[in-house]
């Protein structure tokens, strides 16, 4: 009886802050004051955010008119195309959290990706419905499918910026600032992930070629 109570409580309150992200994309700044001062957000909401987002980028290329998208599946790596997605919100939570904590942001990395994930809300809230939507209309009406998703996209984009800004505590003018430091600093953790990776390689290249140069020596 207890179990089955503490397990009620639990899916309530994930319900609960599920429903939270509904309020933080109508009233960002509550809300993510709120999300993380007020702990009113959960790490389970915000990865069910991020795979409906996830979901809803791969039924984007299924579900949506050829008018709006061709899509040519011999070419298309899910593993890759999902990772057009990860990737980036791994070095933005990473890069904005190590530039943050430098300069006296009050936020921690599972608060800056707990907001991140909660700002992306508005991309599968539009994007399921712009699906069928735009199976609907004629090519003559495509500039209103294109104007919607891209709403969908800015709003995100917004709500990310309100977010940094209320768990860092910063004004304004010094969240735009950290916003485009942090952009530089995920331009830098790419270009040393990719020397990192191109030393590996070329390590890895020499070992082999040394190994047959020895085999054949043999």
């Amino acid at each position: 009886m207890i179990a089955s109570l503490k397990k009620k409580e639990t899916y309530e309150k994930y319900f609960a802050t599920l429903k939270f992200a509904l309020y933080c994309i109508t009233h960002p700044l509550d809300g993510f004051w709120d999300l993380t001062h007020e702990r009113r957000g959960s790490y389970a909401a915000a990865n069910t955010i991020l795979i409906l987002t996830l979901v809803a980028r791969v039924m984007k290329l299924r579900y949506t008119s050829f008018i709006f998208m061709t899509v040519y599946w011999e070419d298309i790596n899910i593993f890759l195309y999902l990772s057009s997605v990860l990737f980036p919100l791994a070095l933005w939570v990473v890069g904005n959290w190590a530039l943050t904590t430098l300069f006296d942001g009050k936020g921690r990395l599972g608060q800056v990706y707990m907001a991140t994930c909660y700002a992306l809300t508005p991309y599968p809230l539009m994007q399921f419905p712009l699906m069928i939507f735009s199976n609907l209309v004629t090519v003559d009406e495509r500039e209103f499918y294109t104007m919607l998703s891209a709403i969908s996209l800015v709003w995100a984009a917004l709500l990310i910026l309100a977010a940094m800004g209320q768990i860092h505590e910063y004004s304004m003018g010094k969240n735009l600032l950290f916003t485009v430091f942090t952009l530089f600093a995920m331009l830098v953790m790419v270009f040393i992930l990719l020397l990192f990776f191109s030393m590996i390689s070329q390590g890895v290249a020499y070992f082999i070629s040394l190994g047959k140069e020895f085999l054949f020596r043999l």
